[in-house]
């Protein structure tokens, strides 16, 4: 093997140095504890674990086949119309006091915000009787 110069020893030292450390440095990370991964999931409710409302409170959705008259419903009520937030039931109550109750669900095209779209999803959820 021909001589090596004092520059080709200390770039093979340095290489070599470079080699080893990359090499511990990656079985180090190899070999380090992983953090733990957690999943969770909501167990279902069981119907005699349900909770039970009180008596006067109301609930936030509909109920299966409950229907609204929006002729005497407050806002609360209304809002828990699909489709009708605050700003829309504030709006029925207040096109109520002021024009007299809706003689038809129709009528309600006549508030600002309803339209055609609104009122049919709406219409299985509301009457004026």
């Amino acid at each position: 093997m021909a001589e090596m110069s004092k520059y080709g020893k200390a770039v093979l030292a340095l290489t070599a140095g470079f080699v080893l450390f990359c090499g511990g440095w990656f079985s180090s990370r190899l070999s380090a504890a992983q953090p733990y991964q957690v999943t969770a999931q909501r167990r279902p409710v069981l119907e005699e674990e349900a909770p039970v409302q009180e008596e006067g409170a109301y609930p936030d959705s509909l109920l299966p086949g409950e229907v609204i008259n929006v002729n005497t419903a407050d806002a609360y009520d209304l809002r828990r119309l699909p489709g009708v937030g605050e700003k829309r039931a504030q709006d029925i109550v207040a096109w109520r006091e002021e024009h007299g109750p809706f003689e038809t669900v129709d009528g309600l095209t006549e508030v600002s915000g309803i339209g055609p779209g609104i009122l049919e999803g709406l219409r299985e959820y509301v009457t004026v009787k």
